[in-house]
């Protein structure tokens, strides 16, 4: 089992690149031990700006930043990053078209016990109706390292939402395609298409891998970036599929189920199950048991497949 986190694979290749890249700078909200920033502070102390609790504070000064040619990155908790400074993530960061990568940790369900106050339930929904913003979910540490690398290369806004602890491993290496906008296909089939994001694509594996015990070829689509969405993926997968499951650790309003329904329903219509959290505050517990709670977990997935099969 994977012991690494993507938030520590993210920092790793912050500092590699940061030393050769001076303009890369790190921002955090009092979260430098959350987003184990720990590495980066002591190899370049230089460009790491401490902010304090001010999320808005923090987001306006990276723009700031931006404006004057660096290439900030802000950590800070996905729950309070994207809802108390959601003014100026719209003015300064998307109406301005800034250079800033906003990096929510902890994200989705992470700080279980916490509660309500603490999930980031709805920040994609949130950041999907702001003009100009990518958005991009890694599933794996493998991931995470391409995705910094590929926000390195854009000049594009960008909201990032990994969780807190360890995923298993998705990928084996960082040998494959990744692209932001472009989804990956993970397993082929015909009968049925899982599309997921984040930690919610170790699901829709295992899930593929049960249902092929049951005979049921299972195409899994790890949809990494929300936004910009991959349509050409979903509407291939619903045209040789014919019916398809979105998998996600988000609200059921407005997030990757949404988006993928949006495409289907105007271009090729077939049915689509969106399974994430309902219309209300999501129990406390660990992550895992959460998820299976709201039937996030391979045993519900692998029996609405087969009642859409059926």
């Amino acid at each position: 089992m994977n012991k690494i986190t993507n938030r520590q694979v993210i920092c790793d290749t912050l500092v590699e690149f940061g030393k050769t890249d001076r303009d890369i700078v790190v921002l955090t909200s009092d979260s430098r031990g959350s987003a184990s920033l720990a590495n980066f502070a002591r190899e370049l102390p230089g460009q790491l700006f401490e902010v304090g609790i001010a999320e808005q504070n923090v987001v306006g000064i990276a723009a700031g930043l931006a404006v004057s040619g660096k290439k900030p990155f802000v950590a800070s908790p996905a729950s309070f990053l994207s809802m108390r400074s959601i003014e100026q993530i719209k003015v300064d960061v998307g109406y301005s078209r800034t250079n800033v990568k906003l990096i929510g940790i902890s994200g989705g369900l992470s700080y279980g016990a916490l509660g309500m106050s603490h999930h980031s339930l709805q920040d994609i929904a949130v950041m999907r109706a702001i003009p100009g913003i990518d958005i991009v979910l890694p599933a794996d540490r493998f991931e995470s390292r391409l995705m910094i690398k590929a926000l390195l290369a854009s000049s594009r806004p960008a909201y990032v939402r990994i969780g807190r602890n360890a995923v298993a491993d998705i990928y084996e290496s960082e040998d494959y395609d990744f692209e932001i906008g472009k989804a990956v296909t993970l397993t082929q089939g015909d009968d049925i298409t899982i599309i997921a994001a984040g930690e919610t694509v170790k699901v829709a594996i295992d899930s593929a891998a049960a249902l092929k015990d049951m005979g049921v070829a299972c195409r899994v689509l790890n949809m990494h970036t929300i936004k910009p969405l991959d349509e050409a993926a979903i509407l291939k997968a619903a045209r040789e599929t014919g019916r398809i499951i979105t998998i996600e650790e988000h609200s059921i309003f407005g997030g990757l189920g949404s988006a993928v329904a949006e495409v289907v329903a105007q271009h090729c219509p077939v049915p689509v199950k969106i399974l994430g959290i309902p219309d209300e505050p999501a129990v406390p517990g660990k992550s895992q048991e959460v998820f299976a709670y709201y039937g996030l977990c391979v045993e519900n997935v692998k029996a609405i497949a087969w009642q859409l099969i059926k």
